[in-house]
């Protein structure tokens, strides 16, 4: 079928609940315009569904369970598809990120998940719990992908990580001091690894940093690149090369803009000493 969009279930929720209804569909043999005059919907509103650019709502899940006679299954899936806490596109960028060969980070204002320590990250998610920004269960939820996360940078061989921090990301305390000082005292841990680089991207580069939101850049084993960047509300990965190569070429100016890595364990550990 022409312009017939590929499904990754393990890409989202929404896109596990995309695949689902696209194949109860196709066992039945009708058009998105054909479910959608069953379901009450436009053969538009299904194909945005099931492609993962709208989610299921519940009207929406409850009308698919009744026309496939699912029970509340698809009620179910389309809820798990609205409540997660994870960014649609996300779950993709971490399956290439577990088998990189080279990780390249820049982040604003918190430290980067894969250089978190456990008492940082409980802080960052115990403070969306508060702010209603997710629940309990959804916080564990992203803990328990942080730590995946983290655990595969232990495979051998180890991936190169290129880590650029903007200043305000050493200097916002998250946690209270004791967390905050445990969390400056590895990242000076970290720079001292074989297979790191790490940098502070200082307040005085002013318009000179290269990106307004975080970064993350990936090359794979077989020297694929892509990338990764998200706002509060969306993540996307790219893999065109023709859109890669320019977020790599800033990052590469941002490390030569950036404080060398000595100087940036220096800030860190002045820092750290006021933690105390």
């Amino acid at each position: 079928m022409v312009n017939r969009k590929e499904l990754d279930p393990d890409e989202s929720p929404g896109a596990r609940f995309g695949q689902r209804l696209r194949a109860l569909r196709d066992e039945r043999g009708w058009t998105q315009d054909e479910l959608g005059d069953r379901m009450g919907f436009s053969g538009t509103h299904i194909s945005a569904v099931e492609t993962g650019r709208r989610p299921p709502t519940p009207h929406f899940s409850a009308s698919a369970d009744r026309v496939f006679g699912t029970g509340d299954q698809l009620s179910r899936q389309g809820r798990a598809a609205r409540n997660s806490a994870i960014l649609e596109g996300f779950p993709e960028f971490v399956t290439h990120e577990v088998r990189a060969a080279e990780i390249r980070l820049f982040e604003l204002g918190i430290i980067p998940g894969l250089l978190q320590t456990p008492d940082y990250a409980a802080a960052i998610t115990a403070g969306a719990v508060r702010r209603g920004a997710i629940t309990e269960q959804q916080a564990e939820e992203r803990l328990s992908l942080l730590a995946r996360r983290q655990a595969s940078l232990e495979r051998t061989p180890r991936p190169m990580i290129f880590a650029v921090l903007d200043e305000s990301c050493i200097r916002r305390q998250v946690g209270g001091p004791a967390v905050m000082a445990a969390q400056l005292e590895w990242l000076v841990a970290f720079a001292e690894l074989p297979s790191t680089v790490l940098q502070v991207a200082p307040y005085e580069l002013g318009e000179r940093r290269a990106f307004d939101l975080p970064v993350h850049l990936l090359t794979l084993p077989d020297r694929a690149q892509l990338a990764y960047a998200e706002s509060a509300q969306q993540g996307r990965l790219e893999r065109d090369m023709r859109l890669v190569q320019p977020l790599l070429t800033a990052y590469h100016q941002l490390q030569a803009e950036a404080l060398s890595q000595a100087a940036s364990v220096d800030m860190i550990k002045q820092l750290r000493k006021g933690t105390q």
